[in-house]
């Protein structure tokens, strides 16, 4: 019988699917147990992880039947790709799965931000009424909406954004200057970039191209006031730099959904520790019921299709 691991958490309906016809090991706090991990895929023939289980070399070499690996999600630092191709395992991501919810999440994030009001519910139930001054924060119509990556998720965004009569400008290296992909969309190099948009949002995977693709040099060239929103990998903005750029007032406001180290614990944590206009999220940005149940659904169905082909 063909087995089947879950290392992480996967709904219940979509278990009983993978169920029919197939020995199926499920377990949300899997990934957790390395030992238990190696032991249960060494004789499996496919896994489910989302971002927690790491597929490096330890794991395919254990895994000696291995020939699914379904991705319950887009990102893939935690799988060694070379390592799978070379092995012959199949990785089948959610490309596009949850790019409406992610796109509405940094809209979301950059209204909040922008405006600047939302924080007033304390001072509300407290009896205040925080009305001093004549304007509250800014509009986003007009303003420069800098994608920094322009996949499926930017362009989910630019789309939104245009609604909002925003400009949008991109910066994506691997996209020839003539793909038809652009649009309307104004195609800038990224110092140019940095230096034109007044909310920057970045769709990039992490590599060594791209960590710390957001430092202080790069805070540096980005106009006063600006936001950042990051909902791509933890490691391709400088967290320090960023909380030091939010303090000093030189950034308008930042979103965080995920971070170098995840998750934060006291550490880490302690750098975003009464920095200003900052929201942190826990990678969540792409999880909603309608997101993560078409993630569920296009995974289960592309392994099943991928064991079923090769006649496992």
């Amino acid at each position: 019988m063909t087995k089947v691991v879950v290392s992480e958490y996967l709904q219940e309906a979509y278990l009983d699917l993978l169920r029919v016809g197939n020995d199926v090991v499920s377990d949300s706090e899997l990934y957790r147990d390395r030992t238990r991990l190696l032991e249960e895929v060494a004789d499996a023939d496919a896994i489910f992880i989302r971002n927690r289980t790491r597929v490096d070399a330890d794991l395919i070499a254990a895994a000696r039947r291995l020939r699914v690996v379904g991705r319950l999600g887009v990102g893939l630092d935690n799988i060694d790709m070379d390592g799978c191709a070379e092995a012959g395992i199949r990785v089948v991501p959610a490309v596009g799965a949850n790019a409406v919810s992610v796109a509405e999440y940094v809209i979301g994030a950059m209204l909040i931000l922008t405006r600047g009001i939302y924080g007033m519910t304390g001072s509300m139930v407290s009896g205040d009424w925080p009305r001093q001054g004549h304007a509250f924060g800014h509009e986003v119509a007009g303003k420069t909406m800098g994608l920094i990556g322009y996949g499926s998720i930017a362009r989910h965004v630019a789309s939104r954004a245009g609604a909002l009569e925003m400009q949008v400008a991109g910066f994506d290296p691997y996209l020839d200057v003539d793909d038809p992909v652009w649009g309307s969309v104004e195609r800038l190099d990224l110092d140019s970039l940095l230096a034109a948009a007044d909310v920057i949002s970045l769709h990039v995977p992490l590599n060594d191209e791209t960590r710390n693709l957001i430092d202080d040099a790069a805070l540096s060239k980005m106009r006063p006031g600006a936001v950042l929103i990051n909902t791509s990998r933890g490691g391709t903005v400088d967290e320090t730099a960023l909380a030091a750029a939010l303090r000093e007032g030189r950034l308008g406001g930042a979103a965080l959904d995920v971070f170098d180290t995840e998750p934060l614990g006291p550490g880490p944590a302690a750098t975003f520790a009464g920095v200003p206009n900052l929201l942190l999220t826990p990678h969540v940005a792409g999880n909603t019921h309608e997101s993560v149940d078409r993630v569920a659904s296009m995974i289960v169905t592309e392994v099943l299709r991928a064991l079923d082909d090769r006649a496992i």
